[in-house]
């Protein structure tokens, strides 16, 4: 049923992009030319490093795009003369003028139940609150971030307590791909109802910084281990003992109660690296000491015992 041909105009710049873009590819729908995000410097010797859609995108020998500013984008998007532009986890709120181009508009994959989660931080907002679903929306975009009308939604039951923000990720983007293919067909022949957002529900799921990753041991050990698995791997979680940075990889909440001081570190019945929180513990599993690397709690003991005792603050 569907109107081709469809040139698509594909936006991504993160790992949730990428299976969108591979379903796309694979269809009848392969987009004609992909932008994603500039180059970035890393490592030592700032070195050039690749994006990944970046590199599917050659691999699937779709022309590639790194415009630097919106302006950049816009004289692309013209050159191109897409159809239809389709962006995931793209990292830019797009101007109308850019929205007008494309005669079937611009559709957004976007990881959350909208109007719930609006913003660039929907997965780990999810995980953070201890929502029991999630979701993906395919919405018709607008000069407003997350706003626009709904073309579809599926939820996402969260049928595990230990999920991590790129798990739940890597599960969205699947979902969102298959969604993204049915609706397309129905679109651009004329047969979807949109369907408006209710402005007066929505949430927002803001930018996350690096002092967002500061953990409060007041806070329950349900809510801190919550936080270590939305904030994997940006911001991460992180305390200081003795002044020193010390990141929280990988735990898990307990109910024990003890008589330690909140934020104390101690050994429980078990021999588990634990610390005291407002309301239960946290048994710590993988932790980074400041300048050094990734290890696993008892790894951590075998160095520093004289941390038993202490307080992180």
């Amino acid at each position: 049923m569907s109107n081709l041909p469809t040139k698509i105009l594909f936006l991504g710049a993160s790992r949730f992009a990428l299976p969108i873009l591979e379903t796309l590819a694979k269809s009848d729908f392969k987009p004609a030319a992909v932008l994603t995000a500039p180059d970035k410097s890393s490592g030592r010797g700032l070195k050039p490093s690749e994006s990944l859609i970046k590199k599917e995108a050659e691999s699937l020998g779709i022309p590639v795009f790194q415009p630097n500013s919106l302006a950049e984008i816009e004289k692309t998007a013209k050159e191109i003369n897409p159809d239809l532009l389709v962006l995931a986890a793209y990292g830019k709120i797009l101007p109308q003028n850019i929205l007008d181009l494309p005669k079937f508009g611009c559709l957004n994959v976007h990881p959350s139940l909208l109007p719930k989660y609006r913003g660039a931080s929907p997965i780990q907002y999810s995980i953070l609150n201890g929502d029991k679903e999630a979701g993906v929306t395919v919405m018709k975009m607008a000069s407003k971030v997350d706003a626009g009308p709904i073309l579809a939604q599926e939820k996402f039951i969260l049928d595990r307590l230990d999920y991590t923000a790129p798990e739940l990720a890597e599960i969205l983007s699947g979902i969102g791909a298959d969604l993204l293919l049915k609706v397309i067909p129905f679109w651009i022949n004329g047969k979807i109802k949109l369907q408006e957002q209710d402005d007066s529900k929505a949430t927002f799921a803001k930018i996350l910084k690096k002092e967002d990753g500061l953990i409060d041991w007041n806070d329950s050990a349900a809510q801190i281990e919550r936080k270590i698995r939305a904030f994997v791997p940006w911001p991460g979680t992180f305390s200081r003992l003795e002044g020193k940075i010390i990141k929280i990889i990988s735990a898990k909440a307990i109910d024990e109660d003890t008589a330690n001081k909140t934020g104390e570190i101690y050994l429980n019945d078990k021999e588990n690296l634990c610390i005291k929180t407002r309301k239960g513990s946290l048994i710590i599993k993988t932790l980074q000491p400041q300048n050094g690397k990734a290890m696993d709690a008892q790894s951590y003991l075998r160095g520093n015992k004289q941390a038993i005792g202490k307080i992180l603050e």
